[in-house]
């Protein structure tokens, strides 16, 4: 009886470590997503900024395109 109850437990903490080790591992891809889409979108700002001029012309084109 004993034998039966440690190897339950045994196998529900091994179960219970497999979950916390696939949800560290999303949690790590969905944190390393956000940062290549960040560092993505800081360079577009960049790029559009040399593009356009500098900032401010950057903005009043901006306004330009949405106004019409």
């Amino acid at each position: 009886m004993t034998h039966t109850n440690t190897t339950a437990k045994t196998r529900s903490a091994a179960v219970d470590n497999v979950n916390v080790e696939i949800s560290k591992a999303g949690i790590n891809t969905i944190g390393i997503a956000s940062g290549l889409i960040g560092c993505w979108a800081v360079a577009c700002l960049v790029s559009g900024m040399i593009a356009s001029g500098g900032p401010v012309t950057l903005v009043l084109n901006y306004v330009s395109a949405v106004i019409g």
